[in-house]
């Protein structure tokens, strides 16, 4: 009978044990269903990778380009040079000393990669007959490695607006143009070798997209591709809209979104894509107000640097009423008084791009100009804030 007892209880005290257990196991199991829950019902923000590319031009002014927050940089782009011959030229002294300013700038950011550009709007009037032989795509790669040896300079950035297509007035362009920059950029390649980073600013709108860029010969060769998400509502049209929108909506289909669309379907790795915002605005005089002045009659008067907009339109004083389209997310602006409409980016479309570039796994966020930016609290801050 005592050795049956000894039975009971040890009996007994196993199954305490087992019931400690599952108590464990059940209660670890609702922890875990409502860590879950909450995620699912709050999404993380997705994180940059060490590539996530933050990219200024910088095109001179009176202010030094030490006095921006250059460490908020992955890169710095000066520009612009321009071809003199077959030659890839620096124009004069002080453009070479505001590369070498930004050289030294390392000292304060030891990882900034500062790159020369070529072209720009009106900058590339003989491109197309350059890079249309052999003799001008070589002698200007091989002049484009002795400026970037003599600068200490990371790389180049091609601006050649546009291959194949009209770009600036009466800037000659050929169909040619679209396999010439394929092997503009692998001759590029051939001569700086893996060193040097190479990149190009590429139109953000459906006709350049299509018709200007081999996309899946381009890519081999180059490290990043800077999408001008911005100007697509510019100084020649004669319709209003968003200059620089995240997305399309029903009347607007060229927008950010559906610029990386289209290169993703064209075979352009993410990590490649690097998307625009514009630091600047643009102002239209509308023939109605209708709409708030979006979509409507008008014509371009002029642009405004971020750096202006709180005193010109953001201050009441000066009659503007803000508008946000959720749709497109880009904010706009309309002075019913004196019927002129203002496109532009701010603190809010800024960050909604920057997350954008994020959530897509994209190479990452550049803009036209670090200029206008103010030297402090500006647009590169609200880039900046989202990479945290």
């Amino acid at each position: 009978m005592k050795s049956l007892n000894n039975s009971k209880i040890t009996i007994n005290y196993k199954i305490g044990i087992d019931v400690f257990d599952l108590f464990y196991i059940v209660r670890k199991i609702y922890c875990v269903l409502l860590l879950l829950i909450f995620v699912s019902l709050n999404p993380l923000q997705a994180k940059p990778n060490k590539h996530f590319r933050v990219i200024g031009y910088y095109c001179g002014s009176s202010i030094p380009v030490d006095s921006f927050e250059i460490e908020k940089l992955t890169h710095i782009i000066f520009s612009f040079g321009h071809l003199k011959g077959n030659l890839f030229h620096i124009n004069n002294k002080t453009d070479s000393l505001t590369i070498q300013r930004m050289i030294a700038m390392k000292g304060r950011n030891p990882d900034l990669k500062v790159m020369l550009t070529i072209g720009g709007w009106s900058g590339c009037p003989t491109c197309s007959d350059v890079f249309n032989s052999k003799k001008g795509r070589q002698e200007f790669a091989q002049s484009v490695k002795t400026n970037l040896q003599f600068f200490k300079a990371d790389g180049i950035d091609l601006d050649w607006e546009y291959p194949a297509i009209k770009g600036f007035p009466g800037h000659t362009f050929r169909k040619e143009d679209k396999h010439n920059f394929t092997l503009l950029v692998q001759t590029l390649r051939e001569v700086l070798g893996k060193k040097y980073e190479i990149s190009f600013a590429a139109g953000g709108f459906t006709t350049y997209i299509d018709s200007s860029i081999e996309w899946n010969e381009v890519k081999k060769y180059v490290n990043f591709i800077n999408v001008m998400s911005y100007d697509l509502v510019h100084g020649y049209s004669k319709i209003t809209g968003h200059h620089t929108p995240l997305f399309s909506n029903s009347q607007q289909i060229e927008s950010t979104d559906h610029a990386v669309k289209m290169l993703i379907q064209q075979g352009v790795e993410r990590n490649q894509i690097v998307i625009g915002s514009a630091f600047y605005g643009r102002y239209f005089r509308v023939e109605n107000i209708n709409n708030n002045g979006l979509y409507q009659a008008g014509y371009f008067v002029k642009s405004v640097s971020h750096k202006f907009i709180n005193d010109s339109i953001v201050n009441p004083i000066n009659g503007f009423e803000l508008h946000w389209d959720s749709t497109a997310q880009a904010p706009y602006a309309i002075n019913r008084n004196r019927k002129l409409f203002f496109t532009y980016e701010n603190e809010k479309s800024v960050a909604l791009k920057t997350k954008y570039a994020l959530h897509e796994n994209l190479g990452g966020i550049m803009f036209w100009q670090l200029y206008d930016d103010k030297l402090h609290h500006g647009l590169l801050n609200e880039i900046n804030k989202q990479l945290k």
